[in-house]
C-alpha cells in the first residue's frame, strides 16, 4: 500500500517539473515508487514521514545541511527569537556584522565577506567577484559548483565536460551558446592538465573543491597555489560541501594552502539558509565594480543562525565528533563486506562517506539496500553523512540491520539468488543521467 508521500509526489510531478526543487532528493535517487518523499518532522537523526512513521536517518541528513542533527536546540531557540522580534526590516540586521567579524577571525588570510542563501548563489557570487578583479573571462574549474550559466556552459565546449563532476549528462539547453568556451573543467590531481589550460587560455579564474572523494598527491594543491601567484589568477576554493567538517572552517587549513577566496554552506547554518563568500581585500572589493544584490540576502534567520551554529560546533568540537562516527561507517562497511564475501569500495571523507558495489549487478544492490533498510526503519541507501547525533548506538543498530541484508546480496553474487526478483520496484537513478 501507497503512504501518501508517494501520492504526494505522484501530485507534485504534474505541478512541479521534476517533481522537486533538488535533484538529489529526487525519490527516484532512492527507491522509485516506495520513497516515503516527504517529512513531517525531524529532530536529531530521526525523521517522520507524513503517515507518522519514524526513520533513522543514515543517509545524506538533508544533503549535508545539518552536521549537528535536524532541529538542534541552541540553533532553534536563537532563530524563534529573531522571528519574535522581526525577520526583515527596512534596516540591514546586525548579524551579519558579527558574522563576517567571525569568518575572518576563522579565515585569518581573508579580509571581508559577503553572504547569500545558497550554495549555487555563492558560487555565482564569488566568480563575479574574481572575474571583476582578474579582469579576464575564462575560468579553470575543479568539481561541483551548482547550477548557474557560467559553471554549466563547459557543456557547451565539448560535448559533456562536466561528466567527471559529479554532473554526467546534463544538456545545457537555456545556456547561451556565446558563453563556449569561458570554463575549462580539469581533473583533480591533474597538475599538468591545469598547466596546459592556463598555458593555452587567458584564465582569470581558477575554481576548485579542495577535496571530494579522495585528496591531493604529489602536493598538488600547493602547486595550484603557485601557479595562480606566478600568473596573477585568482584563486577560489568552494568548501560549500567540505566546509566545517574535519576543521573549524574550511577543509584547506588541513593541507596548508590558503586560497584568495572560499566559499561556506550547507553546514554553516544547520538547516537553515546562509552562504558565505570570504577573500581578500584586494580581490573582494571587486564587488563594488561590478552588481551583486538581492532582497532576501539581507533577512535575519540565516546569520542568526550560522552565528549560532559557529558557537556551537566550536564549543563541542563538532567536526572531531563527525568525523570519527564517518570512520566507525566506513569501517564497519569494510568488515561487513569481508564477512560476506562482497566487493566494495569506498570513497569521500569520513563524514562523507560513500561506497559502491563492485559487481555487475551495483545499481540493484544499492536499490535493495534501501528498501530493505526501510523496511527496518532507517533512510540508507551506499552514502553516510554523518552528524553528532549519530551515536555508537544508532551506529550498531544500523550495522545489526545492514547484516541480513548483506547476506542476501552475497546469496546473489554467489548465484543462490536473483536480484532482479527481490526488488519491489525499478532499480533507484545512477548520478543525475536520468532526469525524467
Amino acid at each position: 500500500m501507497e503512504g501518501t508521500g508517494q501520492e504526494l509526489y505522484k501530485k507534485a510531478k504534474t505541478l512541479i517539473p521534476g517533481g522537486t526543487m533538488l535533484l538529489s532528493k529526487r525519490p527516484e535517487m532512492f527507491l522509485p515508487d516506495h520513497w516515503p518523499s516527504y517529512f513531517s518532522k525531524a529532530k536529531g537523526c530521526q525523521v517522520w514521514d507524513m503517515d507518522g512513521k519514524e526513520f533513522t536517518d543514515m543517509s545524506i541528513m538533508g544533503i549535508g545541511t545539518n552536521t549537528l542533527g535536524y532541529g538542534y536546540q541552541a540553533v532553534d531557540d536563537a532563530v524563534l527569537d529573531v522571528v519574535k522580534k522581526g525577520n526583515m526590516s527596512t534596516f540591514s540586521c546586525p548579524e551579519e556584522v558579527y558574522l563576517a567579524e567571525k569568518l575572518v577571525e576563522i579565515n585569518p588570510w581573508a579580509d571581508m565577506v559577503r553572504f547569500a542563501r545558497t550554495g549555487g548563489e555563492a558560487n555565482s557570487i564569488a566568480i563575479r567577484i574574481a572575474r571583476a578583479a582578474s579582469g579576464k573571462d575564462k575560468v579553470a574549474i575543479c568539481g561541483y559548483h551548482g547550477w548557474h550559466d557560467w559553471y554549466l556552459s563547459a557543456n557547451h565546449n565539448q560535448g559533456d565536460g562536466l561528466s567527471n563532476h559529479l554532473l554526467p549528462g546534463l544538456n545545457p539547453n537555456g545556456v547561451p551558446k556565446n558563453l563556449k568556451d569561458t570554463v575549462y573543467p580539469f581533473h583533480y590531481n591533474n597538475y599538468e592538465e591545469l598547466l596546459d589550460i592556463v598555458t593555452k587560455n587567458d584564465i582569470g579564474v581558477i575554481k576548485m573543491e579542495v577535496v571530494r572523494n579522495f585528496g591531493p598527491e604529489d602536493n598538488f594543491l600547493q602547486k595550484v597555489r603557485d601557479l595562480a601567484t606566478s600568473k596573477n589568477i585568482v584563486l577560489v576554493f568552494d568548501e560549500c560541501t567540505s566546509g566545517f567538517r574535519e576543521t573549524f572552517g574550511g577543509i584547506y587549513k588541513k593541507y596548508g594552502v590558503e586560497p584568495d577566496m572560499a566559499m561556506y554552506g550547507k553546514t554553516i547554518g544547520n538547516g537553515y539558509a546562509l552562504t558565505a563568500v570570504v577573500g581578500k581585500k584586494s580581490v573582494m572589493e571587486a564587488a563594488q565594480n561590478t552588481f551583486i544584490s538581492s532582497t532576501f540576502w539581507t533577512e535575519r534567520i540565516g546569520p542568526t543562525a550560522a552565528l549560532k551554529t559557529l558557537e556551537v560546533m566550536e564549543e563541542l568540537k563538532s567536526w572531531d565528533i563527525i568525523t570519527e562516527q564517518g570512520k566507525k561507517m566506513q569501517n564497519g562497511w569494510s568488515e561487513l563486506a569481508k564477512k560476506h564475501e562482497i566487493d566494495i569500495s569506498l570513497n569521500g571523507i569520513p563524514s562523507l562517506s560513500t561506497y559502491s558495489f563492485n559487481s555487475d549487478h551495483g545499481i540493484e544492490y544499492k536499490t535493495f539496500v534501501t528498501q530493505e533498510m526501510l523496511k527496518k526503519g532507517f533512510l540508507a541507501s551506499t552514502n553516510f553523512y554523518a552528524c553528532i547525533a549519530h551515536t555508537d548506538e544508532k551506529i550498531e543498530a544500523y550495522f545489526d540491520a545492514l547484516d541480513d541484508v548483506y547476506h542476501t546480496i552475497s546469496q546473489c553474487e554467489k548465484g543462490n539468488k536473483i536480484i532482479a526478483d527481490l526488488l519491489e520496484g525499478p532499480v533507484c537513478h545512477s548520478g543525475f543521467k536520468r532526469l525524467n
